[in-house]
C-alpha cells in the first residue's frame, strides 16, 4: 500500500499549512532560517523537505552539500524547479525512511521538522544511527487540544495520514536521543493558532 504522503498534492499541502488559522508554513520558514544558521557545517540533510520551505535561507557559498530527502517524488521535482539556483549544492533524494534509510549518506547535521510524528521515534533513531550526524535539530507539533489537523477547506486530504501519525512526547524524544548519546543543546517554542505550538529541540553528539 502506498504511503499516504505520496497521495497529497503539494498545492493542497501548502495551502493548508499557510491558512491564517494554521500558519505553520510561515512559522516553519522562520524557524528553519534559525536552524540553517545555527551550526557551521559544510554538509547537512533536511528530512521531509516537502516543497522546500525555508531553502531560500541557504547560502550556497557556505555549504558544500545540502541533501533534501522526501518520499514524494513530485515534491522533489517542485523543489528542483523552485531552487534551481542551488543546483550546485542541493542534492534531492526520494527515499522512504521506513525501509530505505540505509541509502542515506552520512552528514554532520540533520534537520527534521514535523517528520518524527510520521515515521516514529524508533525509525528516527535508526536514521540517526546510520547517518551519524554530530548535530540534530528537530521540530515537533504540540497539540494542546489533541487535534493534530487544523480545520481548513483542505483538511480532508490529510485523513489518510491517521494511519501514520503518532503523538510525540517531548520527554520521550529527549530520552530516545540520550540513548544515542545526544545531549540537548537548545529548546524553542513557537505558539500557533488553534492551541498548538511548535517545539524545536537541538542536540549534539
Amino acid at each position: 500500500m502506498a504511503n499516504p504522503w505520496t497521495e497529497i498534492s503539494l498545492d493542497i499541502y501548502e495551502a493548508h499549512m499557510k491558512q491564517d488559522n494554521v500558519r505553520q508554513l510561515q512559522a516553519l520558514n522562520e524557524m528553519m532560517h534559525e536552524q540553517l544558521s545555527g551550526f557551521s557545517v559544510s554538509e547537512l540533510m533536511i528530512l521531509g523537505v516537502a516543497g522546500g520551505n525555508g531553502l531560500e535561507h541557504i547560502d550556497p557559498n557556505c555549504r558544500q552539500r545540502v541533501y533534501g530527502i522526501d518520499i514524494n517524488e513530485a515534491y522533489l521535482q517542485a523543489v528542483s524547479k523552485r531552487y534551481s539556483h542551488l543546483s550546485e549544492v542541493l542534492k534531492l533524494l526520494c527515499i522512504d525512511l521506513q525501509t530505505q534509510f540505509h541509502q542515506l549518506p552520512q552528514v554532520e547535521y540533520v534537520i527534521a521538522d514535523l517528520l518524527i510524528e510520521y515515521i516514529g521515534i524508533d525509525c528516527f533513531q535508526a536514521v540517526l544511527h546510520h547517518v551519524k550526524p554530530q548535530f540534530v535539530s528537530c521540530i515537533i507539533q504540540i497539540d494542546h487540544e489533541h487535534k493534530w489537523v487544523s480545520d481548513t477547506d483542505y483538511q480532508a486530504a490529510f485523513q489518510g495520514l491517521q494511519q501514520l501519525h503518532q503523538r510525540i512526547d517531548e520527554k520521550q524524544l529527549i530520552e530516545s536521543m540520550k540513548e544515542l548519546h545526544y545531549s540537548k543543546l537548545y529548546e524553542q517554542r513557537r505558539e500557533l493558532p488553534n492551541h498548538k505550538e511548535l517545539l524545536r529541540l537541538d542536540f549534539r553528539l
